[in-house]
């Protein structure tokens, strides 16, 4: 007996069986398609004007159509209701009007070809279809509005550039639409799309990416579309969160892609996607932690939250992600301890947690690891974080790790020898540590390792044949910065011949002065070869030279360095030229260098001539060449007026050579240039006005020259990205602009040695940077870099402080600095130099300031280093000096302060020099202050009554004033003598000052005022 349930099932294989036949093309020569069908695509081939070959099957001879190719017919019907014609070369303008004779074509897909002009508005005639596929199409120009009468559409594909839509509302015609395809459709005038999307009540699959997209108007209260189960809204123009509401009430969303956008805020912290699967935020600018909820998407696989500004921790919840098999957080903000139950996740094979502040002991962290972590883990990147400990031996029961990077932390130990059973390894990161002891020999049992990185650690030891036995497929070695000794036979061959990047910079070659042989049989197939500072002398070989990527810095080669030409292997990796051959022995002149050079760095050598030769040559009209340093050598003549053609430049250094004249006007034409450094040559002139044009400079270091004229104004308002300005040592005059104080980036300033005049600006505490705390994490280790290339290219800045010049490099973003030494300034020190409160270094002696040193000087607890002598300053030293803990440089040397020395361990560590020319007392000097104010008062008692002036002594002083006035009026045309008679002529002024202010001081107290 056949029951009811049993007639469902057969009526349900039934429609199988049918549906399965009826979207078959042919079946023998049982169907045959239409005649009016078949006259249809027979014009519509003839109007795309094809070559024989494409749609070849289309022709009159095989009259049935339903075998042609990308024809499908329906077998009970012999209509034809599919053309798949995606692929097939097909251009032209299509006119879409001869598929009107296809009544019952219900699928259309022309994808991927190359048709010109917009889609026909005819395509809604088409009324049957439910699938249209014109992605990548070729179409241009405005998507016609009457696709919206497409009311039986299913599925509607438009991807492609080139493409736009004036407003979105003719979707609201396909009522039953369920998968929508739009990416790359420019759609950035439509404000609303939000609200037209969420109308589509069966839309279950979204494509919005790459389409300009902008954060809409107005929230949603309410869900519509809740059928929807798939998302992509990446690649826009999207601002907030405004959408939120609306994406994460999505009860069935299984993906959600909103990476790349520049969405900021926090990831709200509710969330009906439970049944979420792949989730990406990536590439925004949220700032919250992690939310809670997604702990709780059980059947979460993919999970992308990098490059973003998330904070908090990674919670132990995420043990419940049993699902997952991708979890990406890098570049974020993320600290404490990575859980132990990340290593116990059994279907993991990608962990990304790179640029973090993740930090504890690693070796706990790897002695965790459960069974299946093990087998399974197939990524594990955790470069730039704070980790620390040992590496275990657990390392040898990884079953498929491809790639491990622990790079840039501060793992210690030795490399453990299990690292060599680790045999699916391709790439393995352990650079910039401080890993210690040998190499293991084992490393050379990575058959399948491609990429080895342990460079910038603190390893030691012999490295020999063994230790790259079986290497065969390394491309890649960079283990520069280490001690070690490499120890090969002479004949040596490598097992690596497809090596492209090879860095052994620091290491003993054991070859004496020559470039191993070995090296020169890789020459093939190198790119980057880093030898420095390996103690190599002698000439440099010719086949050298045509290494891209070239590091031969800190050696004893010698002779001239050839023109470069451009590099060979062009259609390789990398594809620009950089050269590194600072502090050698070079000589001759300045090489020409090519078209493809983006990086030269000729500095600390012996090289002569001129720059003419080399910024005018005319064999290129422009150049790449982003950072130029030839700084320390012996170059000399006129800095030519050539620099149109190096408009990519980001790094000048010119510094500390015999160069003379004005600086040419055409600098000014390097509006990428963050880095100008001309210091130590004979520039004469004034700062080029062109100059302001170069509105991203970072430094200006012009120290050291003969520049005159006043500081120009523009300096303050044109060059706002200034960190570092250095104008020391030149003759600038006039006075100091308050524009300087807009400057609200700047660090350093060194304006000593100068002529300057008037008063420091009382608008100084605007100079927010040095009152503004930073860490080296914001310069991603304390350096402003301009190449990470062999290590880093990285900003420096010497100064003079502490009685001794001081290069900073490494922690350059630390250092705050103002120097005003040596000029004429006058008038008392603003009060508001106290609101540096981050300042470490501040330096205004020899002028001829007055009044009273600021009372509030303790609150810039940073300084390190503070020069006020050789001024007029009076009164006491201000008590808060004594909280001034970091101060280890103090000079208040001949002032005219008075009173007991302020008491703290950093003051009574100081020499009596720092205090000497004043009338001081107490420690450090062996006179106490209760004897001083007793000869004092002797001092009085034989001065006489109260009432009486001494008017001989008064005048005596104006004398001696007068003359000294008279004297250094004709000595200031004069700088030489100048500067050889002030070194006596300031002794005497000083103890003229002393006498008349004790005596001005008496005459008031006796006035009663």
């Amino acid at each position: 007996m056949i029951t009811s349930k049993h007639r469902t099932f057969f009526f349900f294989l039934s429609t199988i069986f049918f549906n399965s036949n009826s979207f078959t093309s042919t079946h023998g020569n049982t169907t045959f398609c239409h005649k009016i069908e078949k006259q249809a695509l027979l014009t519509l081939k003839q109007s795309l004007n094809l070559n024989n070959s494409t749609l070849s099957s289309w022709n009159t001879t095989n009259s049935n159509c339903c075998t042609w190719n990308g024809v499908v017919c329906s077998v009970p019907t012999s209509h034809v209701h599919r053309l798949h014609l995606s692929s097939h070369s097909l251009h032209g303008k299509i006119n879409l009007s001869t598929l009107l004779g296809l009544k019952h074509l219900t699928y259309l897909d022309l994808s991927h070809n190359q048709f010109q002009g917009a889609i026909p508005p005819s395509i809604a005639m088409l009324k049957n279809l439910e699938y249209l596929n014109l992605s990548n199409a070729g179409f241009q120009g405005e998507i016609p509005r009457s696709i919206g009468n497409l009311s039986s559409l299913r599925t509607l594909v438009l991807e492609g550039s080139g493409q736009r839509v004036h407003g979105l509302g003719w979707l609201s015609g396909l009522v039953r639409l369920k998968h929508l395809n739009m990416n790359f459709i420019d759609l950035r005038s439509e404000t609303n799309w939000l609200a037209i999307i969420n109308a589509l009540p069966r839309l279950a699959e979204l494509h919005l990416s790459g389409c300009n997209l902008l954060s809409p108007l107005s929230t949603l209260d309410h869900v519509n579309a809740t059928s929807l189960t798939f998302l992509d809204l990446s690649r826009n123009g999207l601002a907030s969160f405004s959408v939120a509401g609306w994406i994460f009430r999505q009860g069935n969303l299984r993906f959600l892609d909103m990476s790349r956008n520049y969405i900021e805020g926090h990831i709200p912290s509710t969330s009906n996607t439970t049944k979420l699967q792949h989730g990406d935020l990536s590439w925004n600018k949220l700032s919250s932690v992690i939310p809670d909820w997604i702990y709780s998407c059980q059947d979460l696989k993919f999970v992308y939250l990098g490059n973003n500004f998330l904070e908090g921790t990674i919670s132990k919840r995420v043990a419940n992600l049993t699902s997952l098999d991708t979890f990406s957080l890098s570049y974020n903000q993320i600290s404490g301890e990575i859980p132990s139950e990340v290593t116990s996740l059994c279907a993991i094979r990608i962990l990304d947690f790179s640029g973090n502040n993740l930090e504890g002991n690693i070796s706990d962290l790897f002695a965790n690891m459960s069974h299946c972590f093990l087998e399974g883990v197939v990524t594990w990147r955790m470069r730039e974080n704070k980790l620390s400990g040992h590496l275990t031996d657990k390392f040898g029961e990884f079953k498929k790790l491809t790639f491990l990077d622990l790079t840039k932390n501060s793992i210690s130990g030795v490399i453990p020898h299990s690292l060599g059973e680790s045999s699916s390894l391709r790439r393995l990161w352990l650079g910039f540590n401080k890993l210690s002891g040998e190499l293991p020999m084992s490393i050379g049992q990575l058959s399948n390792l491609e990429s080895l990185t342990f460079g910038r650690n603190m390893l030691e030891g012999i490295v020999n044949e063994t230790h790259f036995e079986k290497l065969t497929k390394l491309k890649y070695l960079f283990a520069s910065g280490n001690n070690l000794s490499l120890k090969v036979s002479p004949d040596w061959i490598p097992p690596f011949p497809l090596l492209e990047e090879l860095g052994i910079g620091s290491w003993n070659l054991g070859t004496g002065s020559e470039i191993p042989s070995w090296i020169h049989g890789l020459y093939k197939n190198l790119s980057v070869l880093d030898l420095s500072d390996t103690g190599l002398s002698g000439e440099v070989p010719t086949w050298v030279w045509g290494v891209s990527k070239l590091n031969l810095s800190h050696n004893h080669f010698h002779g001239e360095i050839p023109d470069f030409k451009p590099w060979e292997n062009r259609l390789a990796f990398p594809y620009y030229r950089r050269m590194y051959l600072s502090s050698n022995r070079f000589s001759g002149s300045l090489p020409r260098v090519s078209n493809d050079m983006i990086e030269l760095d000729l500095s600390n050598n012996s090289l002569s001539g001129s720059l003419s030769h080399f910024l005018c040559d005319a064999t290129y009209d422009t150049y790449v060449l982003k950072i130029l340093h030839l700084g320390n050598n012996l170059i000399s003549g006129k800095i030519p007026n050539c620099w149109m053609k190096w408009s990519s430049l980001e790094y000048i250094n010119l510094g500390n050579n015999l160069m003379f004249g004005r600086i040419p006007n055409s600098i000014g034409l390097l509006a990428n240039l963050l880095s100008l450094n001309l210091d130590g040559n004979k520039f004469s002139g004034e700062i080029p006005l062109s100059i302001q044009n170069c509105a991203k400079l970072v430094k200006l270091d012009v120290g050291g020259n003969d520049l005159i004229g006043k500081i120009p104004t523009w300096i303050g308002t044109s060059l706002s990205n200034l960190m570092f300005l250095v104008l020391r040592s030149n003759r600038f005059s006039g006075e100091i602009p308050s524009s300087i104080c807009h400057l609200h980036t700047l660090q350093i300033l060194d304006i000593s040695s100068n002529d300057l005049s008037g008063v420091i600006p009382s608008c100084v505490h605007n100079l927010t940077a040095m009152a503004t705390s930073r860490s080296f994490e914001e310069y991603d280790g304390g350096g402003i870099q301009y190449s990470q290339v062999f290590d880093t290219f990285m900003e420096s800045v010497s100064i003079d402080t502490k009685g001794s010049v001081l290069q900073y490099v490494t922690i350059l973003v630390l250092v705050t600095s103002i120097n005003l030494s040596d000029n004429n300034l006058s008038g008392e020190i603003p009060e508001g130099v106290t609101s540096l409160v981050e300042l470490k270094f501040l330096n205004l002696s020899r002028n001829h300031l007055t009044g009273l040193i600021p009372r509030r000087v303790g609150d810039m607890k940073q300084l390190e280093s503070l020069d006020l002598s050789r001024n007029s300053l009076v009164g006491e030293i201000p008590v808060s000096v004594t909280v001034l803990s970091f101060l280890s440089h103090f000079d208040l040397s001949y002032n005219l302060l008075e009173g007991k020395i302020p008491e703290s361990t950093q003051i009574l560590g100081m020499d009596a020099s720092s205090f000497v020319g004043n009338r001081l007392c107490g420690p450090p000097f062996p006179r106490n202050c209760t004897n001083t104010r007793e000869e004092e008062e002797e001092d009085e008692d034989e001065d006489g009554d109260e009432g009486e002036i001494d008017w001989f002594y008064v005048l005596v002083s104006s004398g001696y004033a007068v003359g000294f006035v008279g004297a250094g009026s004709v000595l200031v045309l004069n700088k030489s003598w100048r500067q050889g008679y002030f070194m006596w002529a300031e002794r005497v002024w000083h103890k003229i000052c002393v006498y008349s202010t004790i005596k001005w001081v008496r005459l008031k107290v006796a006035l009663g005022g």
